[in-house]
């Protein structure tokens, strides 16, 4: 009953033709390149600067996350337990009359 179809590639039909080559060409500079000029060398920093204020920024910031994310799943979970109850309820009270 539940059997995938499995999509078959169609085969090509009549004359196909051959791909057409590409043949070299060759490049003839008109200007002399320009010097070069020295390269700087890159500061033996790193590029992200972690002090102890930004770290406890980060710590705090991903604290705050946590809490807010387990206080709005904490209350969908007794939403959806006072929905249960009060579905348990009615039905109770319906089959009794």
């Amino acid at each position: 009953m539940f059997r995938p179809k499995v999509p078959t590639m169609p085969q090509p039909t009549g004359l196909t033709t051959p791909p057409a080559v590409a043949e070299p060409t060759t490049i003839t500079p008109h200007a002399p390149a320009p010097a070069s000029t020295a390269a700087t060398p890159a500061p033996n920093r790193s590029v992200v600067q972690l002090t102890p204020g930004i770290v406890l920024a980060l710590v705090g910031g991903g604290t705050a996350v946590v809490l807010v994310v387990g206080a709005v799943l904490v209350s969908m979970l007794l939403t959806a337990a006072s929905v249960a109850v009060c579905a348990i309820t009615v039905r109770s009270v319906i089959a009794r009359r």
